[in-house]
C-alpha cells in the first residue's frame, strides 16, 4: 500500500470517534488534510460539529468543504483534536512541527479533553529523535537564542545541529504567528521531560515540537492493517 493510502486509512479510523455535536480540533500536515477532506464528506452528509483549526492552511481547506468553523475563544474547551506526529515514540510521546504549525497545535491539543493522533506505522519508532525537532522562536535575538538552543540541548544529553528552516523562496520560513523555526537534528533524544525543560526556559523559544502527554490515542495504518494504541495511565 502506497503512504498516501495508508494516512487515509488511519484518517478514516478516526471518524468512528467523532460524535455529533462535538467540538473538534482539526491538525496540520498530510495526514491530517486526509482527516479534514473525510470530516467534510461527513459534514456534507448531514453531521454537526464545530472545529478550530490549527493553520490557516487547515482553515482554506475547512472552509472549502463548508465544515463549520470557530476560534479557540469561541471554543475554549474542545472535545477531541485529531492530528498526525512526525514521530510516536511507545509512552504516546510525539515529535510534531514538520508542517510548521507546532505552537497552535499545542494549543489546541492542551485545550482538548483527548488528543488522538493519526498516522502511517513509519512514524512509530523506538525514541524520539530521528526526525529534526521543530522549535519556534521569535525573530528578535536569532543567534542568541540559538547558542542558548545549542547548550540546552547538550545539557539534556542530546547535542546536535540546528538549521533555520527555509521557505522554497530560500527566505526563513515564517509560521502563522510571525516566528522561525530552528530544526535540530539531535539523532536520539535520551530524556525528553528534560530537553523540553530546557528549551522551555529559553527566553527566545516561543514552542517546541516535543508533545509529552498530550496523545491519548494513536491511530496506525500499515500494511498488515490498521491498529489503535491507548493511553493507559
Amino acid at each position: 500500500m502506497d503512504v498516501e493510502k495508508l494516512k487515509r486509512e488511519a484518517a478514516r479510523r478516526a471518524l468512528d470517534y467523532v460524535r455529533p455535536g462535538m467540538r473538534l480540533g482539526l491538525g496540520t500536515g498530510s495526514t491530517a488534510r486526509h482527516f479534514v477532506a473525510l470530516l467534510g464528506e461527513k459534514v456534507n452528509a448531514g453531521l454537526t460539529v464545530r472545529c478550530v483549526p490549527t493553520s490557516e492552511a487547515t482553515r482554506a481547506q475547512a472552509e472549502a468543504l463548508a465544515i463549520p468553523l470557530a476560534t479557540l475563544d469561541e471554543c475554549p474547551e474542545l472535545d477531541l483534536t485529531i492530528d498526525g506526529a512526525d514521530e510516536i515514540a511507545p509512552d504516546l510521546s510525539l515529535i510534531k512541527g514538520g508542517g510548521g504549525a507546532l505552537l497552535r497545535e499545542k494549543i489546541v491539543a492542551s485545550a482538548s479533553s483527548r488528543m488522538i493522533v493519526i498516522a502511517d506505522e513509519s512514524k512509530w519508532v523506538p525514541a524520539l529523535g530521528r526526525f529534526p525537532l521543530p522549535i519556534e522562536v521569535v525573530p528578535f535575538g536569532l543567534q542568541a537564542t540559538w547558542r542558548a538552543i545549542d547548550k540546552g540541548a547538550a545539557h539534556a544529553g542530546s547535542p546536535g545541529i540546528l538549521t533555520l528552516r527555509q521557505s522554497r523562496d530560500g527566505h526563513p520560513f515564517v509560521t502563522d504567528e510571525g516566528h522561525f523555526i530552528l530544526d535540530a537534528a539531535l539523532e536520539r533524544i535520551v530524556d525528553p521531560q528534560s530537553l523540553a525543560a530546557e528549551l522551555s526556559a529559553i527566553p527566545g523559544v516561543v514552542e517546541h515540537g516535543l508533545f509529552i502527554g498530550l496523545a491519548k490515542i494513536v491511530i496506525l495504518a500499515g500494511a498488515g492493517g490498521v491498529r489503535v494504541i491507548e493511553d493507559r495511565d
